[in-house]
């Protein structure tokens, strides 16, 4: 049966998704639902707008001839991005997903030429009454990657190379060196920030600096195999970030942070279908097989992935949040009693190191 007269007869209780699409009862009866995915960066085989990209795949794997998707890559944050969302949704496209943080003025400003057509950002934090925003708790596989590399270092120094300094990014930063000083206190973190979600020169630029200042095992939150790649030239260790990054250096891979996108998506596209969407926020983590440590490399102890496996059940369970208390920051004031967790509001806006991170956050 085709997915749009069943569709049809969903919305005929309700006009504003009869609107939204501009559907009544058997009317463009064999058209599927046009999804747009627009993306920063080439799709690749690794990475941010990899992943993202598998999850549109994903996509059209569950809901086949139901849907139609469009994949724009390499598209910047400024007002190109505006030019295309507004091409996409003067095209049909009635589901439009931004998937970079920068997009989201753009997107506000574009959702309201088009009441009709719902819009999807992620990381994002504005949200009006077509315009969504959707986010993975990466930091839940920044936590598990930092018990591997509390484990594994051999210096107590580790490194990160950070992109841009937004919460989501710092947040990412304190996970990992939380993670890591749950098994060994004595560790530290030095970030180097490059200013750029892919850069890959400047990414293997930072790698470099920080183990030359005795970084043993790094993380980074920008989008190329770079910081992978520079570890293993160096005979450290590093992790794959967004997806599995293996191939770029087998001897210093040590697991991968992957986010699993389609279990948005998935869910956003079920909404539409059933006329049952709304603007909203939703940050879903572990506990939904949003995000995992994956890929681990023969160098990592069975111990070591048994450790992960209790911490990630935990965290599955809500025994335990990477942000649980007795919690301190950098300046070692309490944030979080003891027994109790932070929650999101605070997660969301965090602009602050905890105790473990040295430097200072960029103003």
């Amino acid at each position: 049966m085709s997915a749009l007269p069943t569709l049809a007869r969903r919305l005929a209780g309700a006009s504003l998704f009869a609107a939204a699409f501009g559907l009544a009862a058997g009317a463009q009866a064999a058209d599927p639902l046009k999804l747009g995915f627009v993306y920063l960066g080439p799709t690749g085989d690794h990475g941010w707008t990899y992943a993202h990209d598998q999850g549109r795949k994903g996509v059209e794997s569950k809901f086949g001839d139901k849907v139609a998707t469009l994949g724009v890559e390499n598209v910047p944050e400024t007002a190109d991005a505006e030019r295309v969302f507004r091409d996409l949704a003067t095209k049909g496209y009635k589901v439009i997903f931004g998937t970079s943080f920068g997009y989201m003025n753009q997107m506000e400003k574009v959702a309201k030429s088009f009441p009709n057509t719902v819009f999807m950002h992620a990381t994002g934090y504005k949200t009006t009454k077509n315009l969504g925003i959707y986010n993975i708790r990466t930091y839940e596989g920044a936590y598990l990657a930092g018990v591997v590399a509390g484990k594994m270092s051999k210096s107590g120094k580790l490194g990160f190379v950070g992109s841009i300094p937004i919460p989501e990014v710092i947040r990412n930063i304190n996970a990992y060196t939380l993670g890591a000083r749950s098994v060994n206190p004595a560790i530290s973190t030095k970030v180097i920030w490059v200013n750029s979600w892919f850069d890959p020169g400047k990414e293997r630029e930072a790698a470099l600096a920080l183990i030359a200042q005795g970084a043993d095992v790094l993380l980074q939150n920008t989008d190329s195999p770079a910081v992978v790649q520079a570890a293993a030239e160096k005979g450290k260790y590093a992790f794959g970030w967004d997806s599995e990054m293996t191939k770029f250096g087998p001897s210093a891979h040590l697991a991968a942070a992957v986010l699993h996108w389609d279990k948005i998506y998935d869910d956003v596209v079920d909404d539409v279908l059933a006329g049952s969407w709304k603007a909203g926020d939703i940050f879903i983590g572990a506990e939904k097989g949003a995000v995992d440590l994956e890929a681990f490399g023969p160098m990592v102890p069975d111990e070591v992935k048994k450790l992960v496996d209790e911490r990630r059940s935990a965290i599955k369970a809500g025994k335990l949040h990477p942000f649980g208390g007795p919690l301190k920051d950098q300046a070692g004031k309490e944030v979080v009693a003891a027994g109790k967790a932070m929650d999101d509001k605070t997660l969301l806006g965090m602009n602050y190191y905890v105790g473990g991170v040295e430097g200072s956050v960029p103003k």
